[in-house]
């Protein structure tokens, strides 16, 4: 392929793909809009009418902002590669440092905090003019600006001796460096499950024992019926950042354990919380999350070959308007585009992990009462302001969790 043929596909499918998410999102919109005015015959009686419009306008709010980041997204992604972005700085890197691992290292850090800094008044916008307008937001800004030092913090320390050691395998280990830069990649995704609940998440929230004996009995009583060993039960201050609720399994091996956002025990009751944690052991039972780690990492893998055969054709780089061919020039440029090349593969990715949904639900009503999570989904549903009427088709593409009316008939039904 020629580097000018390669230019006109990517200019084609950066185009193509980003009026298909728009016109995704103006679907969403109308969709929900012409359903605004009347709750859903699954939600009569249960989600009044100023609940429904609350949920359909904060939906509304954040599908008409993703559109301008997508818009925004697609600028930033011809800035960095025809326009020359990341050309230029690779440049200044070869200027600064002679040797070519240090020029890779600096070249991806700067690309990374460019792109992080222009994107930061986006998440500022959504989380205090979006969360805060529809009363979800409590974090104040200094917290904000904690967590993004700490996540910076984390990024560095973590981060750059993993990316030195990917430039260094491949620059050193010959043809098939994308094998040990696989095994290096799998073993530290490891090593962040092990790590993350003890020594990660603590530097954010706060995380306390389960205390209500009542609940923590029942909870009990559940993994012991399903088979499950957790290092704890635990409570995270949540409703420090946030009034949306949720809970979670996190870690890996001995280190699972259980957590519950602070603002959903406040919401459900015992038998709810039941039924909710029912369906998170119907992940671990169906071993969804094993499932889903595996398949990411042979996902990882096919990157790091195509990357492989790629960084070999002079086309590759020129047609994304970089013109100094080096490994980490090759990582960026791959990195950047490839999620514009996959985007038709949402749908499939979506379709699967929604199927996950329904294995768990399935297995939650066979353990506890299927009205228990019918009504734990609804509270959810309303306190999140999640719009219960999203357009099938963006649905389809976007959605890894099935749509409210469907997913509360799979579960009368059952």
């Amino acid at each position: 392929m020629s580097a000018s043929l390669f230019t006109i596909l990517f200019i084609a499918t950066l185009v193509l793909t980003t009026l298909a998410k728009l016109w995704l999102a103006q679907r969403h919109l109308a969709y929900i809009a012409s359903h605004r005015d009347r709750v859903p015959d699954a939600f009569a009686g249960q989600i009044s009418l100023a609940s429904h419009q609350k949920g359909a306008d904060y939906t509304s709010a954040k599908t008409r902002f993703s559109m301008l980041s997508i818009l925004f997204d697609a600028v930033l992604l011809l800035g960095f590669t025809l326009a020359g972005g990341i050309e230029k700085i690779s440049e200044l890197s070869a200027h600064w440092f002679s040797g070519s691992l240090a020029q890779g290292i600096v070249t991806i850090v700067i690309a990374l905090l460019i792109s992080s800094l222009l994107e930061a008044p986006f998440n500022i916008y959504s989380t205090f003019a979006i969360e805060g307008r529809f009363g979800f937001n409590h974090m104040t800004f200094a917290l904000y600006v904690a967590d993004a030092l700490k996540g910076l913090l984390i990024g560095a320390v973590l981060g750059l001796p993993l990316l030195a050691g990917v430039l260094w395998l491949m620059e050193r280990m010959g043809t098939y460096w994308w094998l040990y830069v696989w095994g290096v990649w799998v073993l530290f995704n490891l090593l962040i499950l092990f790590i993350y609940p003890a020594f990660i998440a603590p530097l954010f929230n706060k995380f306390s024992p389960l205390k209500d004996e009542a609940t923590k009995s029942r909870i009990e009583a559940l993994l012991a019926r399903c088979g499950f060993t957790s290092s704890g039960l635990f409570v995270m201050d949540g409703s420090r950042r946030s009034a949306h609720g949720n809970a979670y399994f996190t870690g890996f091996g001995k280190t699972k354990r259980i957590v519950f956002f602070d603002t959903l025990l406040e919401h459900l009751n015992i038998e709810e919380i039941e039924a909710v944690l029912a369906h998170e052991l119907g992940h671990f039972k169906h071993r969804h999350v094993m499932k889903r780690i595996v398949s990411t990492f042979a996902i990882s893998l096919a990157f790091l070959w195509l990357l492989g055969a790629l960084m070999q054709t002079s086309w590759f780089y020129q047609g994304l308007g970089v013109s100094t061919p080096s490994t980490a020039n090759a990582l960026l440029l791959l990195f950047m585009t490839m999620p514009l090349f996959s985007f038709l593969l949402a749908p499939v990715m979506s379709a699967y992990s929604r199927k996950h949904e329904f294995e768990a639900d399935s297995y939650a009503v066979r353990q506890t009462n299927s009205r228990d999570l019918v009504n734990a989904l609804v509270k959810l549903y309303q306190d999140n302001a999640a719009t219960l009427t999203p357009d099938p088709l963006y649905s389809k593409f976007y959605d890894s969790h099935p749509p409210a009316s469907i997913r509360i008939a799979h579960l009368e039904a059952a």
